[in-house]
């Protein structure tokens, strides 16, 4: 099946999806993760009707930035495991940076947004499974307090929201209850109304389990396998 043919795919199964929990589809965007595919399959993409896409490594969207910079309204997100010697590059490159996972690194990304003079768009990545082996905050950590205490003096970045990938497993349905985390968790940031934060998005839920993200409250599901096809390296 063709590019525009998985996404047709794909949005059927977001109004599904939508419809089974009483909510607005539109309300719901609908990312391509292009890491790892050529522009081309970029362009097919866009040309289908998506304008949000996430990528994983900063020199990958380095490498393919000036073949793709003509799709004028295209909305670039990081979204894979950013090291703060990378944050000026990230916040050059992209419009919003979806893995924000620590004091440090909200503090480069600030940084380099003033110097450049642009407003970063972030979001908190959170390890709501508890995966020593992956990145993100622990939803009672420290770390977090102490991000969401200091976003005033954050001024070149917009909080938009939390981020998460649950252990992997697959019965999408085992994903539910750390979906369900994130949700409770943006609505306690939510209710203490802090400078400087919305809580607008809860990007969860990809090509297996984005039902059960959105009938959890996702507002951004990132999709590329569904869209693009299998890859052929990580």
């Amino acid at each position: 099946m063709s590019i525009s043919e998985n996404i047709a795919l794909v949005r059927k199964r977001i109004r599904q999806a939508a419809a089974r929990a009483g909510r607005n589809p539109d309300e719901i965007t609908l990312m391509a993760v292009s890491k790892t595919f050529p522009p081309d399959s970029i362009r097919d993409a866009y040309q289908a009707g998506i304008r949000v896409f996430g990528e994983n490594r900063v020199q990958e969207f380095a490498n393919k930035i000036d073949t793709v910079r003509d799709l004028a309204d295209a909305d670039w997100h990081m979204l894979g495991h950013l090291q703060t010697n990378k944050a000026g590059k990230a916040a050059e490159l992209f419009h919003a940076v979806d893995s924000v996972d620590s004091v440090r690194l909200a503090t480069k990304l600030n940084e380099a947004a003033a110097s450049l003079g642009k407003k970063l768009a972030v979001l908190l990545e959170m390890n709501v499974g508890g995966e020593a082996a992956k990145t993100g905050m622990a939803p009672n950590s420290p770390e977090l307090h102490q991000l969401l205490t200091m976003a005033p003096q954050l001024d070149h970045l917009a909080i938009r929201g939390l981020m998460t990938i649950p252990p992997f497993t697959e019965d999408s349905q085992q994903a539910r209850p750390f979906f369900l985390k994130l949700h409770e968790l943006r609505d306690q940031i939510a209710r203490r109304s802090l400078p400087g934060i919305s809580m607008d998005v809860l990007s969860m839920g990809m090509s297996h389990d984005l039902e059960v993200a959105i009938e959890e409250g996702s507002t951004c599901v990132r999709v590329g396998t569904a869209i693009f096809g299998q890859r052929t390296i990580a």
